[in-house]
């Protein structure tokens, strides 16, 4: 686990907004270093299964790219990983799952995102979307693991991380 300070809050199964479907857990972590970078990458990689959708968001050079790879290097991927950002998607075949990488951060409109694949891509494997406020459709925001970034400073990051239930144990284990 990162180095982090870590803040959880898991709905409790009374609670009006409980679904036992998406009822999930919210947590805080800092990241100091390229180092706790890669092991959370890391340890989202080994969770990941076809049909998870992993939301990036933060402002320009939060450092949702920098997640990206490391999440690619926890599946296996090696060599140069480019920022989707003029391509819109990346496409990546790892031994044990298929992982397409997409930036928003152009899309203007809705129906660009057919022509890019997104459904098609998570029929068959995991999305890791990159500005996600500017496009992801709603029906995936339920069931997304969503990763705000935040720099506080030169090299460290504030991740507020939100998500599915199921995701908690990847970030310390959050109790209710």
């Amino acid at each position: 686990m990162p180095d982090s300070q870590a803040q959880c809050r898991v709905e409790p199964r009374g609670s009006a907004s409980y679904n036992r479907a998406v009822a999930g857990f919210e947590t805080v972590l800092t990241l100091n270093d390229e180092a706790a970078t890669a092991e959370l990458g890391a340890r989202i990689a080994a969770a990941l299964a076809p049909g998870d959708v992993v939301a990036l968001s933060g402002e320009l050079g939060a450092g949702k790219t920098a997640l990206a790879r490391a999440i690619l290097r926890g599946l296996g991927v090696q060599g140069h990983v480019p920022s989707p950002t003029f391509t819109l998607v990346q496409a990546y075949e790892t031994p044990g799952l298929t992982l397409h990488h997409f930036d928003f951060y152009r899309i203007e409109r809705a129906s660009e995102l057919s022509e890019l694949g997104l459904e098609d891509a998570l029929e068959g494997g995991a999305v890791l979307i990159e500005w996600p406020e500017r496009g992801m459709p709603a029906s995936l925001t339920a069931d997304a693991l969503k990763i705000r970034l935040e720099p506080i400073g030169e090299t460290a990051r504030e991740l507020t991380i939100s998500g599915p239930a199921r995701w908690r144990d990847v970030f310390g284990g959050a109790k209710p």
